[in-house]
């Protein structure tokens, strides 16, 4: 029985501790505290207590016990029915922890008394046992000495060690404090002793500072953390305090002891804000204030005061979108005069808005809503001041006390909510609901304060929405503000209405000219008039469309916004109907009526008032003029008239310079793009080659037709017109994006090459230009020295060389390491990389060995073939000098030498070095070295050198020492009697002296062993000097490290703000949504072979071979070493899974610098096993928390080199190594930088037990800098009701390695009412800190070389930049993904060309610059302040990045770039993930079309700006849809001209006439040569970064690698995605996964992904051409044919095939087979309820369809499908069995004979099992029905002349028609399902989908027989691979002989 409960007890233990390994590999120890459901509102205590219980269950099994029951106790206290979620659960195992654990009770109650006294005891013993004293003591020694001693090691072990031993003391003493309260007073004395309860308090109050805090520890004094020290800190936290201006707080007020009161605490009387959003906002303002008096300047005195300054900037900051709020609406502010606020006041008002924004919730992104309520709030607050005691606001005043959270952000989130619950998860149309942006925007408008204060809840803004009830109810919903985001194509003219009016009217300029044939006649003047009457019915046509789209924003816009519209209408309306009578009276009158006349002075009195008008609102320096007028009525209402008035997108007009540079950018442009559409190309026909065959074809007249013409007949042949001007116009409307491509990418290129980039591009250049880095890196990220100013202006450059040496040492040093941490490098690269600190005595620059390799032999071959040649001394050296390095490496070694020497020997062996010095230098000055010194014994001396250093680097021991002295004898003997001629006779008592002591044997007999760390690394150095032959000019060799060696050392040539120190720069945050990605590969991912037997560790062990060997080496493992060898280590398997994860595209590859500078804290021997669990839990985390090291590493050397500390400094070697333990620098640190990861469900993957869970809390174990913020779900029930609620909290790591809750903010509901990632980020924003925030991304990383960059980019907010202060810094990004394949190449390139070149040019000189997404830093507080750094409505802001970017333009921002540091950036590199992300961002951009912001700023930029903001948004993808549709365009008038047999009669008359024009016109060879110049910018980015022959390689090897089919597919997957999500919506978010492209894609998967986006396309084109070749006429026969089709039959192709080309393994027989019978089996298996797509057709299909939701699309999918209905009717006349009849009979036939075949389907459609009593008679009924349509068939072919080609022209008829019907079924799906047909539809379907999958398929298959088209399918797909000595030849046939079988 005592070993069942034995095991029973192991159990529990097991299942609640964890015991402390977690069960796995790197688990972290949970405890029974990990198990503290969230629900107990006060776990934290009881976590405390369970944890200390854990922690001494090992020494005392009693008191913890104890303890377990104490916290029983408190969670019985907390919910005593276990109400909330978890706590029966956590009070059961608890209960049984305790009953079966360590000491059973057999009943009785339990003795309290015992347990105090056993706790008392345990306190005592457990204090004796870690000496807490003596602790205490030494810790503060080392404290005030460390920084000195070098020990900084030992000090933060002291202090972890302290508090955790106190943090457990505490909780032992507050049990003994909760216990003695159940017994009486008296009693407890006696139990506890005065001097022991004495003890227990003091040690108590010693544990200040594990208090929990984040940054700066405010409630709780620290005495370990130094940021309390800071003199800006104090002064920002005394500013904060009470004064005597304030009213006194109540007496029920509490405030801890460690601090005084202050300001946010009257606030939180006052208004009720949560005690958790007041922590926050104290630290966030305290923070704030102390960052920029940092900038101001040092403080000085014992009690610091903050500076009038500081508190300004951050007042005009925080409240600057308040005051322009107040100045729109007009409003007054709360204070009548901001010049007469006292400075307490300031901060006042400062903090009370944090503190509204802090705990709105959602509210945040509606910044104006804010202002509102900080409008009223402050009012309140005015009225507080004026009384004695601070008494609750009456708007916060509630049932249960005071809430601001309850009272005013509840009543708005509840409706907010209730609308987002009525977009139907996204699928309702946007206008049946209100979105983020439509409830701010209702508080532009003084009509807000119609909700009075406190809310108003009966008005109409509050009310919630109500669905439709009934055919007859309709639903019911307070209108949306200002905009409506109607789901039409319209609103791409309506946001851009003057683009396509300037085209228009151009195109019709252009072609008046042309048809007039160049002349300005009369006729061609009054043709150029029409213009006018063009201009005003467009202008009325954007009149009415903002009357349209308006509908449903009436009810509550502002009147102005309404008669603007409706006096616009108006205006427009009278000015079209008048200026077109005008205008058709002077035609009808001619040139010299006089209504002609009135027509030339209106249009011209128009046009001129246009024009001016234009002038005043657009150019800079008018708009000058016109704001100083702007108090004249007629200019405000010619404003009004002109543009909206918005509170946003005003005054958005740039400075003169910048608008010059940007329309001159355009008009060369557009010029470009007007003479190539006027003139002819010879491959494309335009306007003036067109006009002769157009006046020819509206001549012909009784032109004949093959079919049935119902349209031609006296319309001039205005089809035939159409088919041959639809396509130029098309391309008119699309070249404007080519060539702004051509443009831009020359611009680019130039603006490029003015930066430098580039100059830096391979090892050669660094080893080159090395000698200039310090200089360049002193000048640029080193902060200004005074003595480097001195030795500058005093010409000291040999000093002022190693000087800067000196400086750049520590941070090139730190660079190598870390690229050798990450396993680019190995250890030998790693030393030869390495630069000597140039501190020492030498007074030459020390360069790294990688310069001065094989140098030394080199100049000794030199030496010696000149002492054979007789050359001079001079020449000697002359030839020496030619190469730098050889030089520096010869005198290096000379001055070390004699170094060396003198400090090992004395006396008469000192004496010795400096005679034999002093010779060499006389006989260099007396030239005469080639006679004193025979060089050709050189070899000799070099090796005794190498002898003597060889010794000498060892350790000191007897026989060391002695061989030493012989080695230097050995030295003596070769120099005297083999290399040296000795004069002796100008020292000849020196000489004599040492002669003396040699013979007496003590010459170099008292060497002095060389134990100075400096004098030893000398010692080594010169050993390597002078044996290292090997050339060292390819190091480093891994191009990864290489690259990243290459760009920094090119920007340190690059135009930067010059750095600041750190304590003056500007803090910042990195902020990272996180929410369930993959965190760290698993052995059991990595081990996992695909169908081919590959697994991804022998991948990636091909794919990175020489990281692969230096991974090995840094695990102490053999290069050869098996996989499993490595598994036989705990310590190896996670050293390779985080290897692993780091090469893929995992999150992993962003947390290993965690390693590098997180403190040290033993664990045991489970440390490597915590070293990296989650280094991917955070995509960002790696790279980011580089930030915090290396400004740890430059704070540290600017406090050395400020406070002179330059000798402990070289003593203790702090820079290279320990920088990281320095208090002073990581609470610089801190205070400048802060990382938060927004993990949205970490509570919920913890409260699971989920992996990922554990692996953040590792992580933050990890890394003390790290926080975590979350939402975490507490459920209760409250009044007998299940209640819900949301907690915004922010978690660090304690002591212990624990989750610690720092605050905790509960939200007004569910935080997810739009789009999930900004949601949660705006959720987590108010844990940010400083003035920049930078967004990362999941698949970003780092470096620590760029992170040095990082101040100065912060700079950038204080530089010039344009009329605005930047809000966005852009950034420069590196794809890390492009060497994996070739897909991943293309999609490398392309990404690299839009991020660098492109970004170069949107930011300057465009200024059009937005958010992408990329890893831009943000002005902070001027985002949060105007709705946070994304915006979140559903589905329309799915692209939510971009909108940042949108926002901050709108708002007066100025968005810019940066390319001198640059983030890594991984991207997808399968074409399946490729496809989409695509799909996903064209989807984005389809909904963008809809939004108010492109609507906004495509009006209100001025005309040029608005081109450049069009093409490079959502005009990309329009263009690239238009490109699509003009092959479309193209093909169907060619098609049109094949059937209708016009185009061969128009041919006939041509060649009648020999009218060449004509035959041109007909016969136009479409081929695309417009898609080459879209590669421009590509080409270009790499010759500037690459070099030309590089570009030149990389874009010839790219084609071979068909990377135009690649592109071309693209074309096809943007297009289809971007008009469908303007049809129909269904934009959404798709996860792409970044897993490795080895395996194969089944065909049907394929099939599924690209059936309806490129497959139905490429087969229409493909259909489209065969119509054209078999019924066209083509002048030119095959090859015209050939010339006019091949690049349309080329994107049909790649449409069709690209998918199976880009496929691993797609074209291997045995793969084939396999995919062919899968496809079979989802085609015909017919699924059922919960069945998915991916496993059967039907459900599939269903899916498919469901984009197709409103009447609206219904329609617009009928139009569409109406197209493939001309096929049938075309071929049907071209038949032999219908010739040569034209008769519509002949069509109406060729349809009773489909409804024939229509009718046969319904009959094989019928399904067995419906009919299971009727088999036979179906049976029967099949075969008769198949019978008599072989009959038909035959009967048919005798009676008439039907033929075989006839059979196959009824194929070409019937599928697109069959195709169409289908189409038109489906969009109408409830209707056919009513009529009872839906299934022989889905028959239909199917049996298309069948035969599509075969068109594809069989030329798979035959491709697949053939071995070699395999072979070559390999080299295409990972030629990159090759290229780089790889195998994967190896890897796709599975041989993976790593791992064996």
């Amino acid at each position: 029985m005592a070993r069942v409960e034995a095991n029973w007890e192991r159990l529990v233990r097991a299942a609640l501790r964890g015991e402390r390994m977690g069960g796995g590999y790197g688990v972290p120890a949970s405890g029974i505290a990990g198990n503290v459901p969230t629900s107990l509102g006060n776990n934290t205590h009881i976590d405390e207590v369970l944890r200390a219980a854990d922690e001494i269950q090992d020494e005392d099994p009693t008191v913890a016990r104890i303890l377990c029951e104490h916290a029983y106790a408190l969670a019985q206290n907390l919910d005593p029915n276990s109400e909330g979620r978890g706590v029966l659960q956590f009070k059961t195992g608890l209960m049984s922890v305790i009953r079966q654990k360590l000491a059973k009770r057999e009943g009785g109650a339990i003795d309290r008394s015992q347990d105090i006294a056993k706790l008392q005891e345990f306190y005592k013993l457990y204090r004796e046992k870690h000496k807490v004293d003596e602790l205490c003591e030494d810790e503060m020694k080392l404290r005030e000495s460390a920084v000195f001693s070098g020990n900084l090691g030992e000090l933060e072990r002291k202090t972890l060690k302290r508090k955790k031993v106190l943090a457990t003391l505490k909780v032992l003493w507050s049990v003994i404090e909760d216990i003695t309260r159940e017994i009486s007073p008296e009693d407890a004395d006696k139990l506890i002793s005065p001097e022991m309860k004495k003890v227990m308090q003091k040690d108590a109050a010693r544990t200040e500072d594990v208090v929990a805090y984040n940054i700066i520890p405010l409630d709780a004094l620290s005495t370990t953390n130094a940021i309390v020290t800071f003199p800006e800190v104090r002064a920002a936290i005394s500013a904060l305090q009470y004064h005597r201006d304030l009213p006194r707080l109540p007496g029920n007020i509490s405030v801890p002891d460690a601090r005084n009161s202050d300001m946010l605490d009257l606030l939180h009387c006052v208004f009720g804000f949560q005690k958790g959003n007041v922590s926050n906002q104290r630290e966030h303002i305290v923070h704030l204030l102390a960052n920029e008096q940092s900038r101001l300047g040092k403080l000085s005195g014992n009690e610091p005061k903050i500076d009038e300054g500081a508190v300004h900037v951050v007042f005009s900051k925080s409240l600057d979108n308040y005051i322009k709020w107040c100045n729109y609406l007009p409003l007054r502010p709360v204070w009548n005069n901001a010049e007469s606020l006292t400075k307490e006041k300031k901060l006042l008002y400062v903090c009370l808005y944090y503190l509204i924004w802090g705990e709105a919730g959602n509210i945040r992104f509606l910044p104006e809503c804010l202002c509102y309520i900080f409008h009223h709030l402050a009012r309140e607050l005015e009225e507080t001041m004026r009384k004695q005691i601070a008494e609750p606001a009456e708007s916060c005043i509630s049932n249960d006390g005071v809430s601001f959270l309850d009272q005013v952000i509840s009543p708005l989130y509840e409706i907010i909510a209730a609308e987002a619950a009525n977009n139907n998860n996204g699928r309702a149309a946007h206008s049946a609901w209100r979105n983020y942006d439509d409830f701010n925007e209702f508080f532009w408008s003084l009509k807000c304060f119609q909700l009075g204060w406190p809310w108003k809840l009966s008005s109409p803004f509050f009310s919630k929405p109500t669905r439709k009830e009934g055919l007859l109810h309709r639903p019911h919903h307070y209108g949306k503000t200002s905009f409506v985001e109607h789901r039409t194509f319209l609103h791409l003219y309506h946001s851009f209405h003057r683009l396509w009016m300037f085209l228009i009217m151009m195109f019709q300029g252009l072609t008046i000219i042309a048809f007039n044939k160049g002349s300005f006649k009369t006729k061609t003047v009054l043709e150029l008039l029409s213009l006018g009457p063009t201009y005003v019915v467009m202008k009325f046509i954007e009149s009415v469309l903002d009357i349209l789209m308006m509908y449903g924003a009436y009810s509550t816009s502002r009147r102005s916004a309404i008669t603007r519209v409706i006096w616009r209408f108006c205006w427009f309306t009278m000015a079209s109907l008048v200026i077109c009578y005008l205008y058709i009276k002077a035609l009808q009158d001619g040139a010299q009526s006089a209504s002609f006349k009135i027509y030339v002075v209106v249009i011209s009195a128009y046009a001129g008032f246009k024009i001016i008008v234009s002038l005043l609102m657009s150019v800079p320096c008018c708009r000058g003029v016109t704001n100083a007028c702007y108090r004249w009525s007629f200019i405000r209402l010619i404003q009004w008239m002109h543009q909206e008035h918005n509170y946003v997108g005003r005054g958005m007009h740039e400075r003169p310079l910048d608008y010059i540079q940007y329309v001159a950018f355009w008009l060369v442009i557009l010029a470009a793009k007007f003479s190539f559409t006027y003139f002819l190309q010879e491959s494309l026909v335009h306007i003036k080659p067109l006009v002769e065959p157009t006046q020819l074809i509206i001549s012909f007249r009784d032109l004949q037709y093959q079919w049935h013409d119902f349209f031609s007949k006296n319309n001039h042949n205005a089809f035939t017109i159409l088919s041959l001007w639809a396509p130029v116009v098309s391309i008119y409307l699309l070249d404007i994006h080519v060539f702004y491509t051509i443009m831009s990418a020359i611009v680019g290129f130039l603006l490029g090459a003015r930066e430098r980039l580039g100059e830096i591009r391979s090892v050669e250049a660094v080893h080159r230009f090395f000698e200039k880095f310090p200089e360049a890196f002193m000048d640029k990220l080193h902060v200004p020295v005074p003595k480097r100013k001195q030795l500058l202006s005093s010409g000291q450059l040999p000093e002022l060389n190693k000087f800067d040496a000196s400086r750049f040492a520590p941070f090139w040093n730190e660079i190598v390491r870390n690229l050798r941490e990450e396993d680019y490098i190995n250890n030998t690269e790693l030393e030869l990389l390495l630069m000597p600190k140039n501190k020492g005595g030498l007074p030459i620059v020390q360069w790294p060995l990688f310069l001065l390799a094989s140098k030394v032999f080199l100049a000794k071959d030199i030496a010696v073939d000149c002492k054979d040649s007789q050359d001079s001394q001079d020449e000697l050296w002359l030839r020496i000098s030619k190469d730098e390095y050889m030089q520096y490496a010869v005198e290096e070694c000379f001055h070390t030498i004699y170094h060396i020497l003198t400090s090992i020997l004395d006396k008469e062996g000192h004496l010795w070095v400096q005679r034999i010095y002093g010779g060499i230098r006389e006989s260099i000055s007396k030239k005469n070295i080639q006679s004193d010194i025979h060089f050709s014994k050189l070899p000799n001396v070099i090796a005794k050198l190498v002898a003597v250093a060889g010794i000498l680097k060892e350790a000191e021991s007897a026989d060391m020492k002695k061989g030493a002295v012989n080695a230097i004898q050995d030295l003596y003997e070769v120099v005297h009697h083999e290399v040296l001629s000795v004069d002796m006779s100008g020292n000849i008592d020196d000489w004599s002296q040492i002669n003396r002591a040699r013979a007496e044997g003590r010459l170099f007999s008292n060497l002095k062993w060389p134990n100075d760390p400096g004098l030893k690394d000398l010692i080594k150095r010169l050993h390597s000097l002078l044996t290292i032959k090997e050339s060292a000019a390819n190091v480093p060799k891994n191009l990864e490290a290489c690259r990243r060696l290459e760009f920094f050392t090119n920007s340190l040539f690059m135009r930067m703000p010059l750095a600041r120190p750190v304590s003056e720069m500007l803090s910042f945050s990195v902020f990272t949504p996180y929410y369930s990605e993959t965190v760290l590969y698993s052995i059991a991912e990595l081990q996992k072979r695909n169908e081919d037997g590959i697994s991804t560790l022998f991948y990636l062990q091909k794919i990175y071979p020489d990281e692969w060997k230096n991974f090995l080496t840094r695990i102490n493992r053999d290069e050869n070493a098996a996989e499993s060898e490595l598994f036989s280590s705990a310590n190896d398997i996670l050293e390779l899974r985080l290897w692993a994860s780091y090469r893929g595209q995992t999150l992993a590859r962003t947390g290993l610098e965690l390693m590098f500078f997180s403190v040290y804290i033993p664990f045991g021997n489970t440390f490597p096993m915590y070293v990296s669990i989650f280094w991917n839990s955070c995509s960002a985390v790696r790279g980011m928390m580089y930030y915090r090291k290396a400004l740890m590493l430059q704070s540290y050397l600017e406090r050395m080199h400020s406070e002179d500390l330059e000798s402990a400094f070289d003593m203790a070697g702090l820079a290279d190594t320990h920088f990281e333990y320095s208090p002073e620098a990581r609470a610089q640190a801190d205070l400048k930088f802060t990382y938060v990861v927004t993990c949205q469900i970490y509570g919920l993957q913890k409260g699971e037990g989920k992996q990922e869970a554990a692996d953040i809390a590792l992580l933050m174990q990890r890394n003390e800098a790290l926080r975590i913020a979350y939402i975490d779900v507490v459920e209760s029930i409250k009044n007998g009701k299940p209640s819900t609620e949301y907690y915004s909290k922010l978690v660090k790591a304690d002591i212990h390695g624990k989750d610690k809750e720092i605050y905790s903010v509960k939200l007004p509901g569910n935080p997810k009412l739009g789009e999930g990632k900004p949601e949660n980020q705006n959720h987590a924003v108010i844990f940010t800190r400083g003035n920049a925030v930078q967004t990362i991304d999941m698949n970003q990383d780092n470096y620590f070389e760029e992170a040095l960059k990082m101040r100065n980019l912060l700079e950038e907010f204080s530089q010039d930049h344009g009329k605005f202060k930047p809000s966005i810094l852009g950034v420069r990004e590196h794809v890390f993904t492009g060497s994996v394949s070739s897909l991943a190449s293309f999609m490398s390139s392309q990404e690299t060309s839009f991020v660098t070149l492109g970004q170069r040019v949107l930011s300057n000189p465009l200024k059009v610059r937005m958010h992408y997404g990329h890893p831009d830093v943000f002005d902070r507080i001027f985002h949060i302040t105007r709705g946070g750094i994304s915006k979140a409505s559903r589905i329309i802001n799915i692209s939510e990045d971009i909108f940042a970017g949108f926002n901050s333009t709108l708002r007066q921002g100025n968005i810019t770039h940066h390319e001198y540091i640059q983030v890594g950036k991984g991207r997808d590199v399968g074409l399946n993930q490729i496809a989409l992300f695509e799909g996903k961002v064209a989807g984005g951009n389809g909904e963008q079309v809809l939004s108010r912001d492109i609507y906004r700023l495509g009006q209100l930029f001025d005309f040029f700006r608005m081109l450049s903001f069009y093409v490079t948004t959502i005009g990309f993808y329009f263009c690239t849809m238009l490109t699509v549709l003009t092959v479309y365009i193209f093909l169907y008038g060619k098609t049109y001209l094949a059937l209708s047999g016009v185009g061969e009669s128009i041919q006939n008359r041509a060649d009648i006439m020999q009218n060449k024009a004509l035959t041109v016109a007909l016969n136009t060879q479409f081929l695309f040569q417009i898609g080459v110049f879209t590669a421009i910018p590509m080409i270009l980015g790499l010759i500037l970064e690459a070099g030309v022959l590089t570009a030149f390689v990389n874009f010839i090897t790219m084609q071979f690698q068909l990377c135009s089919v690649f592109f071309t597919f693209s074309l096809g997957t943007r297009t289809h995605y971007f008009g469908r999500t303007i049809l129909h919506g269904g934009a959404k978010y798709r996860a792409t996964g970044r897993g490795f492209v080895v395996r194969h894609i089944k065909f049907a998967e394929n099939y599924r992904l690209y059936s309806r986006s490129h497959f139905v396309k490429g087969l229409e084109v493909a259909l489209l051409l065969v119509i054209f070749l078999a019924y066209g006429f083509n002048d030119g026969g095959a090859i015209g044919y050939i010339l006019l089709s091949v690049s349309s039959w080329f994107m049909a192709l790649s449409w069709l095939f690209a998918p199976y080309i880009f496929n691993p393994s797609g074209f291997e027989w045995q793969k084939v087979v396999e995919d062919f019978r899968d496809w079979t089996n989802w085609l015909f298996y017919r699924g059922g309820i919960g069945v998915k797509g991916e496993e059967s057709w039907e459900a599939w299909w269903d899916e498919e369809l469901g984009h197709i939701q409103t009447f609206r699309g219904r329609i617009l999918e009928t139009i569409l499908s109406l197209r493939f209905f001309i096929f049938q009717y075309g071929v049907v006349y071209h038949m032999d069995a219908s010739e040569p009849s034209t008769a519509l009979l002949v069509y109406w036939v060729s349809w009773a004979v489909l409804g024939g075949l229509f009718v046969l389907l319904m009959v094989f459609s019928l399904n067995p099992k419906a009919m299971v009593h009727f088999q036979l008679l179906l049976r029967l009924v099949k075969s008769i029905a198949l019978l008599v349509v072989l009959a038909g068939l035959i009967v048919a072919i005798v009676s008439t002349r039907l033929s075989f080609t006839d059979v196959l022209a009824s194929i070409l008829a019937y599928v697109p028609t069959g195709w169409g019907i289908l189409s038109i079924a489906v969009a109408w799906k409830p209707i056919v399902k009513r009529l009872g047909l839906w299934k022989t539809v889905r028959s239909l379907g199917r049996l298309y989908d069948a035969g599509m999958g075969m068109i594809i398929f069989v030329p798979i298959a035959i491709c697949s027989w053939f071995p070699f088209i395999s072979t070559f399918q390999t080299r295409l797909l990972f030629n990159q691979a090759f290229s780089r000595g790889l195998e994967i030849s190896l890897i796709l046939a599975g041989q993976n002989q790593n791992t064996g079988s």
